[in-house]
């Protein structure tokens, strides 16, 4: 594919030393060009207002202040034209449904070899997405129906106020804390609890804390 120009590019990501190689090394791609580089999505939304315009932004998905699921929200609220790619070390079908759900264009894993690298920037741009053979089967698998009809898109599907119980289980909180954290009862709160108990398939306040974190949806 020939690039006709330069490609702008924000990289946001927390871990100093990952970023920066990551933006010497896109910086030597002859087609792209790293503008600007955040340790958060905050810094992404600041970079943005300040006239750093991207034409493809790579957010790690755990970060502080900001996360990757917020900041894709945003992007995809208010510039719906900048391309997202999300790096990570997660491959869980809970993280990619809701990143698919806010916008996602495409995964990046961070032991990406610098020619995949190159060539999911070129495919995002040529066609808009990039997935790799094993992402693109495990959102056909999502599709695929079991014996009772059900398919795993279904199963995996969580609503934010689920989501938003698993990072307040995942703390220190108590329960009557996190039903005065949501606005909700304690009743409503143990019926969330004990829903997700089925839906996730855990026993316990542990368990939950465990797949949280296993999905990238807490971080420590």
């Amino acid at each position: 594919m020939k690039i006709p120009s330069r490609q702008k590019l924000i990289l946001a990501d927390d871990h100093i030393l990952l970023r920066d190689a990551l933006a010497t090394l896109i910086n030597n791609f002859d087609n792209f060009k790293v503008i600007s580089v955040a340790s958060n999505g905050a810094e992404v939304l600041e970079s943005i207002h300040a006239g750093n315009k991207p034409d493809i932004i790579i957010l790690d998905l755990n970060m502080p202040v900001m996360d990757g699921y917020e900041t894709t929200r945003w992007l995809s609220q208010h510039h719906p034209e900048i391309k997202i790619l999300i790096l990570t070390m997660y491959d869980s079908d809970i993280a990619l449904i809701r990143l698919l759900q806010e916008g996602v264009r495409g995964f990046l894993k961070k032991d990406i070899h610098p020619d995949e690298l190159r060539n999911a920037l070129e495919t995002v741009l040529e066609h808009g997405y990039y997935y790799t053979n094993s992402t693109s089967g495990k959102i056909a698998a999502l599709f695929k129906k079991d014996k009772t009809n059900q398919s795993s898109l279904g199963k995996n599907m969580l609503t934010e106020t689920e989501i938003g119980f698993l990072k307040l289980v995942s703390s220190d909180m108590t329960y009557k804390e996190i039903a005065m954290q949501l606005h909700l009862s304690t009743r409503v709160v143990d019926n969330y609890r004990e829903t997700l108990f089925e839906k996730l398939g855990v026993r316990s306040r542990v368990g939950l804390a465990i797949y949280a974190i296993k999905n990238g949806i807490v971080s420590f």
